[in-house]
């Protein structure tokens, strides 16, 4: 799946997934390592956030979610009263950070060029051309990751808040099946719910999974299309946003 975390790194037989020892020690030490180096980095961008009073905010989910449809209705109802900033993470084009600053928000886009995942390091770099493109500092940074619901969990860039996303059309089994998308999350946000007529979505229970993986969890049920639940959304980033200010003072 990935290059750089070598999370694809294993042979295939037939019909099973084969990792010998040796292989599985080196996948082991070599993780260790990559994430050490970004833990350090990322402590080194959260220090960074705090020292300027910014709010730093991921977003992870798997391709198509509405990241980035939900991240254009917050910057169309926020802009006039929040700066805000975004670190756009795809594999390859600029086409989120274009639909980003249509909208009135400042965007860099982070290519990865293959990873299936942002890691500290390049968010660091991104976020300095990012104040450059500002001339000053955000008050909420939105870092939209890599569409994928399961290396992202493991990598910690230095954000205040981590919100994981799933939309009606992915189906209610994704806290089961990512475990930890949801665990490392603070936030929970269940997207497209103009849609639930059309599938069997069982929202009840995709809370009670959630909450049972992470009873810590914020849950949010929104409609990019019709607003549903986006005032609750908006006055959760307004209420966070002045708060870190307040700490910030």
């Amino acid at each position: 799946m990935c290059d750089v975390c070598g999370c694809g790194n294993h042979e295939h037989s037939e019909n099973n997934l084969v990792v010998s020892d040796d292989s599985a020690r080196k996948n082991v030490e070599i993780k260790k390592s990559l994430l050490s180096e970004n833990d350090r980095v990322a402590e080194s961008n959260r220090k960074h956030f705090d020292e300027h009073g910014i709010l730093a905010i991921n977003l992870i989910s798997s391709p198509g979610s509405g990241k980035t449809t939900l991240l254009e209705r917050t910057i169309e109802a926020l802009k006039d009263e929040i700066s805000i900033g975004v670190l756009e993470g795809d594999i390859e084009t600029e086409r989120d950070a274009e639909r980003v600053r249509a909208k009135g928000a400042a965007a860099v886009q982070l290519t990865t060029g293959g990873a299936c995942h942002l890691e500290a390091p390049l968010v660091h770099k991104g976020f300095h051309a990012l104040e450059k493109q500002m001339r000053g500092y955000p008050d909420v940074l939105f870092i939209e990751n890599v569409g994928n619901l399961v290396c992202p969990s493991s990598f910690y860039l230095g954000e205040h808040i981590r919100v994981v996303l799933i939309s009606v059309p992915e189906g209610s089994d994704k806290p089961a099946k990512y475990p930890k998308a949801f665990k490392t999350s603070d936030v929970f946000v269940i997207t497209k719910s103009d849609l639930l007529p059309f599938f069997d979505f069982d929202v009840e229970k995709v809370k009670e999974e959630a909450l049972s993986l992470n009873p810590n969890l914020k849950i949010f049920v929104v409609s990019s299309k019709t607003g549903e639940g986006l005032e609750d959304w908006f006055n959760f980033i307004r209420k966070e946003v002045s708060r870190k200010k307040a700490q910030t003072v």
